[in-house]
């Protein structure tokens, strides 16, 4: 005898109430396995590098990134060994740019430096820690309570990397005979955060570059004092700093008023001025008094925010400029 069947209504609801906790729990797995995935392999791993010429045997680049109202200058060195001195403002356009151009140039080993710790110098920082391998990261003798620099200062501890002062005669040096060495500030006495900035001089096969950060004229004075006392007072053991050598300027706080004096160009007697600067930024830089100077007492300048990023290559005692160089 063939049973009954149930004839007992479906419960519709218990149906919709088991799908909608399928697909809820399906949606959370998806979930979950995307942020283990960004955590151990970061989203910005995925991006692709930008293309370079191939680098000749025993060339140093300089490359000044455009990266908007903010300072980046990443040093190639003919060994393969980089040198990023700051980084930016950190902003979601500017941090892939990085990435990706740091990517493309695939350093042997890499050392930033924060000329200072205003966000436009090293805001960038602190999301490039985990996707590298820092050897070193250069602070400056002025600290700040500002966000992105706290934040900079957590990453380093949290993938412990050793932190230094970028202050007088610390050097940094490559066995091609490359060096740069920090003629500015000294650690003591400190409270002017663009005045404490970090100057960098760098020095390949007869080539020489500043890196002005965002010293005032007021800086520029002292430096010039001291020097005039003794031409080797920057001189980090037996890395010479010549002022009156400098090739190639990268102007003081992106070309300010306040900054590039005409005793200051006069001595350097660069013949290249590199502006780091935003397009119709707020603050006006590079100033028309600035560039007066400039055109007076330099001649060739490049800036950023005209001509995008801007690369020096430096081999057998000569250097070229070009732009449009990455891909």
């Amino acid at each position: 005898m063939r049973a009954e069947r149930d004839r007992r209504p479906r419960d519709p609801d218990k149906r919709r109430r088991r799908r909608f906790l399928i697909v809820t729990l399906v949606s959370a797995g998806v979930v979950l396995a995307a942020a283990v995935f960004v955590y151990f392999f970061p989203m910005r791993t995925l991006l692709p590098a930008f293309h370079f010429p191939a680098r000749a045997e025993g060339e140093m680049r300089v490359h000044f990134l455009d990266i908007g109202q903010g300072d980046a200058t990443l040093v190639e060195f003919p060994e393969g060994d980089c040198l990023l001195i700051d980084a930016g403002d950190g902003s979601f356009e500017h941090e892939n740019k990085l990435v990706r151009y740091i990517k493309g140039i695939s350093p042997a080993s890499l050392s930033v430096v924060a000329t200072h710790a205003d966000s436009d110098h090293c805001g960038g920082i602190a999301e490039l820690l985990p996707l590298f391998e820092i050897e070193t990261l250069y602070l400056p003798a002025v600290g700040s309570g500002g966000t992105e620099y706290i934040e900079m200062l957590e990453r380093a501890a949290e993938e412990g990397i050793e932190t230094k002062t970028a202050a007088r005669y610390a050097a940094i040096g490559d066995p091609s005979g490359a060096y740069a060495v920090c003629i500015s500030p000294h650690v003591s006495g400190e409270t002017d955060e663009n005045d404490s900035s970090a100057v960098f001089y760098l020095s390949y096969s007869g080539v020489e570059i500043l890196l002005g950060a965002d010293i005032s004229s007021a800086r520029e004075r002292a430096l010039m004092a001291e020097y005039a006392l003794y031409e080797g007072i920057f001189d980090s053991g037996d890395l010479r700093v010549r002022l009156e050598d400098v090739d190639i300027l990268r102007v003081s706080h992106h070309g300010s008023s306040a900054s590039s004096s005409e005793e200051w160009l006069s001595l350097l007697g660069a013949d290249v001025a590199v502006i780091s600067c935003g397009a119709d930024n707020r603050y006006g830089h590079p100033s028309a008094a600035a560039i007066e100077r400039l055109d007076r007492l330099v001649g060739t300048i490049y800036r950023t925010d005209e001509l995008g990023d801007i690369v020096v290559t430096i081999s057998n005692g000569t250097y070229e400029v070009y732009t449009d160089y990455a891909n």
